[in-house]
């Protein structure tokens, strides 16, 4: 019966190769980079341009804010704005707040 199982032959196990210390790190290296370029550069950049539009703000200039209220700006100071939404409804809000500046005439163009 012993013609059918071959008998196991223990081996000895080579060493693993000593150098690839650097090699072993590349694979993270790329994952990072990859990462880096896919989200967080974007991300950055998305960032950088809605502070740029928040320090731009004007009175007169017509809005949207994160919520979906689109109104006009009829006042600002450093940290607020009030954006008139109604005749005579004025709501304040951060700057920070503000979604999207729109083209001028958009409020009309909707109503």
């Amino acid at each position: 019966m012993s013609f059918f199982i071959s008998d196991a032959v223990a081996q000895t196990a080579g060493a693993a190769p000593a150098g690839g210390g650097f090699a072993s790190l590349i694979p993270l290296i790329l994952i990072f980079a990859v990462m880096y370029f896919l989200l967080i550069r974007p991300q950055q950049k998305k960032v950088k341009a809605h502070q740029a539009m928040v320090q731009a703000l004007g009175k007169g200039d017509e809005v949207t804010t994160n919520g979906g209220i689109l109104g006009k700006i009829v006042s600002l100071d450093d940290s607020f704005v009030s954006v008139e939404i109604a005749q005579n409804v004025t709501i304040k809000l951060q700057r920070g707040a503000i979604g999207a500046v729109l083209p001028k005439g958009t409020i009309k163009a909707i109503k």
